[in-house]
């Protein structure tokens, strides 16, 4: 239960995290920014989440 208790907030501060970067690459595009950097740390959160989502679904079978 505790397991699936952290890992459910990892994975909201995943998706926090990918909400604000997306925003913040959003305006960099914007303003004709580097948006590189932006987009390798949304690659990075997308392995994230989806290893987080496939622990939680491995803890329920």
């Amino acid at each position: 239960m505790l397991v699936r208790k952290t890992l459910e907030g990892k994975l909201a501060e995943a998706k926090s995290d990918y909400v604000r970067i997306q925003g913040d690459m959003d305006k960099l595009e914007y303003v004709k920014g580097r948006v590189s950097a932006a987009e390798e740390q949304l690659i990075r959160l997308e392995k994230e989440i989806a290893e987080i989502n496939k622990r939680l679904e491995e803890l329920a079978d």
